[in-house]
């Protein structure tokens, strides 16, 4: 039998300590997606007993781009905190110390207002969001050089750094043509420095952010040891371009063309 909490106790155990440890995939025979959130539900329970607070789910590798380049083929999917998640404030300096490898990933967040049903179609999953904001997720890598299988990925925090969320947009103020249209139809450009290193648009992720959405609430419907969304969850949709490594002293800005929501910027240290 697997000890999923051994292994729950493994990973947070490594991150507090900024060490990187071998993949699961590697060392542990028949190690698959099933076992991996039996661990998310572990690192949930732990995290809950040290007082942390869950506020959402962070949903990855929506971005069939990138899929190869990382060894996963299909999206992800893994737990918030408190602890890890918070407004941007304007001018704001964010420190990697406590990071593994971190990347940075523009993305859509959604605020829900109620809890989405299975066989909701994207629609009607409009109707579950009370906000829509623009954020940078802070991905990181307990695993050396990023080196993963999809259920290393789960189990690793789901590669969960931090969520830095922009001002949010009450879902009332529809942008013209409406947010299902503008959701799949907008653009954004990365830059660091001052370069522009990327452009990507809410396309990359599985046609628009909300089909990302879908499929969370079409997985958890089948897991047995994590529970459905709720109304108060927070959901980040997936990096809308390519994830880039982050280091001290870069200042890293997005400009989005085709939705009601502005670009935001962060400096590192």
């Amino acid at each position: 039998m697997m000890d999923h909490d051994a292994i729950a106790a493994e990973v947070l155990e490594a991150l507090a300590a900024r060490r990187q440890i071998a993949p699961f995939s590697e060392r542990l025979p028949g190690f698959a997606m099933a076992d991996a959130y039996v661990v998310t539900a572990a690192l949930r329970r732990i995290r809950d007993a040290r007082g942390e607070r869950w506020v959402g789910r962070k949903i990855g590798f929506t971005n069939s781009d990138i899929w190869a380049e990382y060894n996963v083929h299909s999206p992800i999917w893994g737990d918030m905190f408190d602890t890890t998640v918070s407004d941007l404030a304007p001018g704001e300096v964010f420190g990697l110390t406590a990071l593994l490898e971190p990347r940075i990933e523009p993305e859509i967040v959604f605020g829900l207002s109620t809890a989405p049903d299975p066989g909701m179609d994207e629609a009607a999953l409009l109707g579950c969001i009370g906000w829509v904001a623009h954020g940078f997720e802070i991905v990181q890598s307990v695993f050396p050089d990023w080196s993963i299988a999809a259920p290393d990925a789960v189990a690793g925090l789901g590669m969960h750094g931090a969520l830095k969320i922009g001002p949010r947009q009450p879902l009332a103020d529809a942008p013209e043509g409406g947010w299902l249209e503008a959701l799949s139809g907008f653009s954004i450009t990365i830059t660091c420095d001052g370069i522009e290193v990327d452009k990507g648009g809410g396309a990359n992720v599985l046609g628009g952010p909300l089909t990302p959405l879908r499929h969370l609430v079409e997985m958890l419907e089948d897991d047995s040891h994590n529970p459905p969304l709720a109304a108060g969850e927070i959901v980040t949709t997936g990096t809308l371009t390519r994830p880039f490594p982050v280091a001290p002293g870069e200042r890293w800005a997005t400009a989005i063309d085709g939705l009601p929501i502005a670009g935001i910027e962060i400096v590192f240290d």
